[in-house]
């Protein structure tokens, strides 16, 4: 009989979902069975739906970076009761204590820390003995790290393994894994006239020339950010045959207004959500993007010129930092500055290529089979 993989995600943010669907398809192509849960749908959709719309909502009006500050804080004291995340969490702990024993799983993954949280008590209350992983999704640890209890710990970077430790997660259980991403992020990149030519046909830029500099903009799944400004800024230096393109993801009234200001551009180009991302990435000159953690390993396997723009605060701002420190990104949250940059970019090879050499320098490409096979490890 092959083993069965249990991944929990959550639905706050696209990134715990694409990591676990990278995940399981490798666990898969091994032969071996994986299923995915969203962890709060266990407890009823009704719950998962309200914690994704107040998740939605507190990035929004900007008040999620108070909570995270207040769960860093929190964290931060060594003598205390346990947190109100992790007894929050506790509330559907029997529902995947029955998932997991009325499946047969032989070992369990949490994309995001609520799951991760609620196994960790699963453990303390029920004795549950198959191995449990989390898997970090950006480069930072989290809050209430310190209240978790499993047997491993893959976390994006071994320059992390300090911060960590200092949070309160054992040294012996951190594997340095890097990111799960996408199987097509991994394959290898197309030549970007050749991409440029296959967006043109399927979204009908009809470009007057494959040579122009292509600019990408990712708001993420969401379509976070104003990408007005920079969009204004880029046009001031734009020749007819650049291409401005916009990826607005979900974010539909967002996709709306950019198309109702520039109507007749030949420049600027808007897509909604799109499967396309690698394509766009392999077709641009620089990208644009709010510091998400899979985006941006996603840019650094693909190696594209990246420039941060304005965070989630909390995370992403921990990411932008993290990125830009090791010059795998020029992060900043001035428009103006973005713009600037992403010309020199464009003009300057030896900025460029110090950029792309500090990111090829710190790629993990091999992610999902190290986890996996740290799983099967502990399995056996």
């Amino acid at each position: 009989m092959p083993h069965k993989i249990l991944i929990l995600s959550c639905n706050t943010g696209e990134g715990h979902n694409s990591a676990a669907k990278a995940l399981k398809r490798t666990i898969e192509n091994d032969g071996m069975q994986c299923d995915i849960y969203d962890a709060l749908g266990l407890a009823g959709k009704r719950l998962s739906n309200k914690v994704s719309r107040i998740y939605d909502n507190s990035v929004k009006n900007s008040l999620f970076s108070t909570g995270y500050a207040i769960g860093e804080w929190y964290s931060s004291i060594r003598f205390k009761p346990r947190s109100p995340v992790y007894r929050f969490n506790k509330t559907y702990a029997t529902e995947i204590y029955h998932l997991i024993c009325g499946n047969g799983y032989d070992a369990v993954v949490c994309t995001h820390p609520f799951p991760a949280l609620s196994v960790s008590f699963i453990k303390e209350k029920y004795g549950l003995c198959i191995p449990s992983f989390f898997v970090a999704t950006d480069y930072t640890c989290y809050p209430f790290m310190n209240e978790t209890d499993l047997d491993g710990y893959m976390i994006a970077h071994s320059d992390l393994i300090e911060e960590y430790v200092r949070k309160g997660v054992p040294a012996e259980k951190i594997y340095p894994t890097g990111i799960p991403c996408r199987a097509d992020n991994l394959v290898g990149k197309i030549p970007q006239k050749e991409a440029r030519q296959e967006l043109d046909e399927i979204y009908s830029f009809r470009s007057q020339s494959l040579d122009g500099r292509w600019f990408l903009i990712m708001g993420g799944s969401m379509g976070f950010g104003n990408m007005n400004e920079l969009i204004g800024h880029l046009l001031n230096k734009c020749s007819p045959k650049d291409r401005i393109v916009c990826i607005c993801g979900r974010n539909q009234e967002q996709e709306r207004e950019i198309q109702g200001m520039y109507p007749e551009s030949s420049i600027v180009k808007v897509v909604g959500y799109t499967d396309r991302v690698m394509l766009f990435m392999d077709a641009c000159d620089v990208l644009f993007t709010k510091p998400g953690g899979l985006t941006s390993t996603e840019a650094l396997n693909r190696g594209v010129p990246l420039i941060h723009t304005a965070p989630i605060k909390g995370i992403e701002d921990k990411n932008a930092h993290f990125f830009h420190d090791r010059g795998m990104s020029y992060s900043s949250t001035d428009p103006q500055l973005q713009s600037e940059f992403a010309f020199r970019l464009c003009e300057e090879k030896d900025c460029r290529m110090v950029m792309l050499q500090s990111q090829m320098n710190n790629r993990m490409e091999s992610a999902s089979a190290d986890i996996l096979k740290i799983i099967k490890q502990k399995i056996q």
